[in-house]
């Protein structure tokens, strides 16, 4: 560590810059106007839900990063505007919206009839749905017709087409959710329009549940769609951890890397030492050439909540996408499991861990948000603010963009 542990209370190397790894700003429209002037360098923003994905998409022609500025972001080096890059994606919590509408272990061309709303829902939730119960009953009649899943992934591989920067996300598994109940009259008329729709905002929770399976086929297509454009992925994954990893495992089976031997791996090396160009100074940059595959080739598992033992899965040899791991105050700090947070944090390696802010709204809280937690990951990695900074941006550049930045003729991280 170049510096010592009292460079934390120092002032905040915000030119060194900072990158949020997931966040949804655009959950309060009236905030984005303000992204540019915000002290970050970059926003990952997460779309969820129908209503929101146009929405993310006319923030990225304002603030989005273009091709060109990418090459400078991992230098060190003021940047006076903060810019955007935009993640596509279907969130858990609204799963049940959309029917699947073929099967692509048989035909994935060949579309099924849409099934009646009534039959679609009763098949995806649980507890079941019966129309003897007047509550099941009414909360079946109060749900919208569902959207075919391909209509979905068809807009997502436009916007994907559209920037190339794109990521997939916000998608992933949520155990422990339920459904809100519908707006009544009242309520409806008095909502904030500067919230975009689609959204709890305040509703009670009914008792009604997405099951899991469901929830999994919705997920494994937009990782599908992530493998085709070779996209990275932003994963939820809340009261599912196994499950989550089964269906990220599922994804890249059949691709699995070779586990070498240490020896075999040791002689392999001494012959790549031997041949290698005496000219050859750089460590292999990314080519740019995208490869169509099942499984996206970056992944990150956003506010990861689960425990430090199950870390170990993710880092076997075998798995072909670079893993990536993701923490905010609000999620992994705010609460007694902090505690579990910190030995995560310290077992996840120094290249694969990032910093998100996971907050609905632009501006200096988020700003706020992100300091604190670069803050904190900085004293759990005892590394200096610096060393810390420049870290967390070289691996955001790595999972974002999958280009690890140089500086000065070295890499950065």
């Amino acid at each position: 560590m170049a510096e010592g542990n009292t460079a934390l209370d120092s002032d905040f190397p915000w030119h060194l810059g900072i990158f949020d790894a997931h966040c949804h700003p655009t959950d309060v429209t009236s905030s984005v106007d303000g992204i540019p002037n915000m002290k970050a360098r970059i926003l990952t923003i997460m779309a969820s839900r129908a209503e929101d994905q146009e929405i993310v998409a006319q923030t990225t022609i304002k603030a989005g990063v273009t091709e060109a500025s990418i090459s400078t972001l991992g230098n060190n080096t003021m940047h006076s505007k903060c810019q955007v890059v935009p993640s596509f994606g279907w969130h858990p919590w609204f799963s049940h919206l959309l029917y699947v509408d073929y099967d692509s272990s048989v035909n994935p061309e060949q579309r099924f009839q849409r099934p009646p709303k009534t039959d679609h829902y009763r098949a995806v939730m649980i507890p079941p749905l019966e129309d003897r119960d007047l509550e099941d009953h009414d909360f079946l009649l109060g749900l919208p017709e569902p959207r075919p899943l391909s209509e979905y992934l068809a807009q997502t591989r436009y916007y994907l087409d559209l920037y190339p920067q794109a990521l997939i996300g916000e998608i992933g598994l949520d155990r422990s959710f339920r459904v809100p109940n519908h707006w009544i009259s009242d309520q409806k008329d008095v909502r904030n329009s500067m919230l975009t729709p689609g959204g709890r905002e305040g509703r009670r929770l009914s008792r009604y549940r997405v099951n899991l399976d469901h929830q999994r086929k919705i997920m494994r297509a937009q990782l599908n769609l992530a493998g085709e454009m070779q996209r990275a992925v932003s994963v939820h994954g809340v009261a599912a951890h196994g499950i989550v990893f089964e269906t990220l495992q599922e994804s890249w089976k059949g691709h699995e890397k070779e586990v070498i031997s240490n020896r075999s791996r040791k002689r392999q090396a001494a012959a790549a030492a031997a041949n290698e160009d005496d000219n050859e100074s750089c460590r292999p940059r990314h080519s740019g050439v995208s490869v169509s595959k099942p499984f996206p080739p970056r992944i990150c598992l956003h506010s990861y909540s689960g425990p430090p033992d199950t870390l170990k899965q993710y880092f076997h040899p075998a798995i072909p996408a670079t893993m990536f791991f993701s923490f905010s105050q609000l999620v992994n700090f705010s609460s007694s499991t902090s505690s579990k947070a910190i030995e995560v944090i310290e077992a996840v390696p120094r290249d694969r861990i990032l910093v998100e802010s996971d907050l609905h709204h632009a501006g200096k809280e988020m700003d706020d948000l992100l300091e604190r937690m670069v803050r904190c990951i900085c004293r759990i990695k005892r590394w200096s603010l610096n060393e810390g900074v420049k870290q967390l941006a070289c691996n955001s550049m790595h999972f974002i963009f999958g280009k690890i930045p140089e500086v000065s003729g070295t890499t950065a991280c």
